[in-house]
């Protein structure tokens, strides 16, 4: 891939991007690409002469959009347009025989445009379509054989092309040439996924998680991300993956990355979760997942980890900062749904008191490396697998050094699905266990206060992310997850060690059920 920019190009913010094409499969897997960052609203303009390969292009976007490579997509050459019923909707047009830029309106194009993705062959009949247009793919043909694909891009969607494009020559470098790639189902961070089929048929992933700015200010002139120690880049993810593979959990391999350009291709551990049919926890499963933790924190561990590539990640602790600004979310963010109004000054000095309180006890806790996200999205059943590797770890890009309790509150307290308290006894138990199995001195009284203070940690704060979700990124659906969370908090705060939290949190309505709909 190069960049070729002219003096325009560096004033408007528009690139074009220049990509040998030596075959058709070669454009088959750029259409591919495209098809991964393109969206409603997009509109390419495809141009090349007779034969230079535009129908192809077109109908490898449209087929790898459509997840079928044997979708018929016949050219448009007569019929003017053929529309798909992708996601989103595509309508590819062929304007080699109108006779006036008039008939774009009664083809549809505007409509087209709003509404999903628009492939325009011949756009030089439509003066119109050049101006609409935020991608003009020419193709041509090469010296010495192929084509070259021209793709002039404005300056937002220059950002989604480049980044598909820089993916690409990442698989390529990393000895996964032709790789195929598809779109892989992501979660509530910035980060994106693709499923990556190699060039022998392995089943690889690739994270797609560019570095993220630190955010706004939020205390002392400092953003969230300095308090909660979140990642801002692949280095975390990567070298806590290797040193939890060396200590014997099941986790993704990194086969290649590059940190700086925030690109990891990993191996995949398939699709078999820890939940039945019906979405139920199976008890066996999760027993496997709290009885590999319990395998982790009973050996010791070094928070500086050195990666195979040479760099050095210190894991951050989860201290006092952190764990305050994570239940900072409810008065912040759930509060004001709740009650329709902010918290006022008296009302968070009395939260921060009762936080401050527990904070202090768990300084006292054991601590060792947190995953942080250990719940059923992040869990799959290694079928075959013995020991800690039957259940395999994904999403602890955030670990820190916090109470062993923790993970273990995440897991048996699940935000996703519904845990009974039979089970959450029965995870506990084997936990404990397993670690007094290990070491007969293991406090058990003192875990099991660590974690009802991490437990009731973690429910405070996802009630006001899941309100944040959908107040500040448009996501509602995490709204639904919020009676779950409180009924694990009812059942949490009847513990001695939360006494005082509990007054509070029953004063302030916090464990009754929410108005239907829930307050914006």
């Amino acid at each position: 891939m190069s960049l070729l920019p002219s003096a325009a190009d560096l004033e408007t913010g528009e690139r074009i991007f220049a990509v040998p094409l030596p075959d058709d499969a070669a454009t088959g897997r750029l259409a591919s690409d495209l098809a991964l960052v393109l969206g409603f609203g997009d509109v390419v303009a495809l141009s090349g002469e007779l034969g230079a390969g535009k129908t192809t292009f077109a109908r490898a976007f449209v087929r790898a959009l459509a997840a079928d490579p044997a979708l018929d997509v016949p050219s448009p050459t007569y019929t003017l347009t053929q529309i798909y019923e992708t996601r989103p909707k595509t309508t590819h047009f062929d304007l080699y025989r109108i006779a006036d830029e008039s008939e774009l309106d009664e083809l549809g194009f505007d409509e087209a445009a709003e509404t999903g993705i628009v492939l325009c062959e011949w756009p030089e009949r439509a003066e119109r379509v050049l101006e609409l247009a935020n991608i003009h793919l020419t193709l041509r043909d090469a010296i010495g054989g192929g084509r070259i694909a021209e793709i002039r891009c404005a300056a937002e969607a220059a950002l989604r092309v480049g980044r598909t494009l820089q993916v690409r020559a990442f698989l390529d470098a990393a000895g996964q040439p032709g790789a195929a790639r598809a779109p892989f189902p992501g979660d509530a961070s910035a980060r994106r996924y693709e499923s990556v089929r190699g060039p022998e048929g392995e089943a690889l992933v690739l994270m797609d998680a560019p570095r993220l700015p630190p955010g706004p200010p939020v205390k002392d002139g400092l953003p969230y991300t300095h308090f909660a120690h979140t990642a801002l880049d692949a280095l975390p993810f990567v070298a806590v993956a290797e040193e939890l593979a060396r200590r014997g959990l099941r986790v993704p391999r990194i086969l290649a990355a590059d940190v700086e350009a925030g690109l990891v291709v990993m191996t995949d551990l398939g699709r078999e979760g820890v939940l039945d049919a019906a979405g139920r926890p199976i008890k066996e499963r999760y027993e496997a997942a709290a009885l590999a933790l319990a395998a982790l924190h009973a050996a010791p561990f070094d928070p500086r980890i050195e990666t195979a590539g040479g760099a050095v990640h210190v894991v951050p602790p989860f201290d006092h900062g952190a764990l305050a600004i994570e239940v900072s979310l409810l008065p912040e963010w759930y509060w004001p749904h709740r009650h329709g109004r902010p918290a006022n000054a008296a009302e968070r000095a009395a939260f921060d008191a009762a936080w401050d309180d527990l904070f202090r006890e768990l300084g006292a806790a054991e601590t060792h490396l947190l995953l942080r996200d250990v719940h059923s999205p992040n869990l799959l059943w290694q079928p075959g697998e013995d020991g800690p590797t039957r259940v395999g770890f994904l999403d602890f890009q955030d670990a820190m050094v916090g109470p062993t309790a923790y993970d273990l509150a995440s897991l048996a307290q699940d935000a996703r699905v519904d845990v009974a308290p039979e089970l959450e006894a029965r995870l506990v138990a084997a936990y404990v266990a397993a670690r007094r199995a290990r070491d007969p001195a293991f406090d058990a009284f003192a875990f099991e206060r660590a974690y009802a203070i991490t437990a009731a940690q973690r429910a405070t704060k996802i009630l006001g992310i899941f309100v944040r979700l959908k107040l500040r990124d448009g996501k509602p659906q995490y709204l639904r997850h919020i009676p779950r969370i409180k009924s694990y908090l009812k059942r949490t705060l009847d513990h001695p060690a939360l006494t005082a939290l509990a007054a509070l949190y029953r004063e302030w309505d916090v464990l009754a059920d929410d108005p239907e709909p829930p307050h914006p």
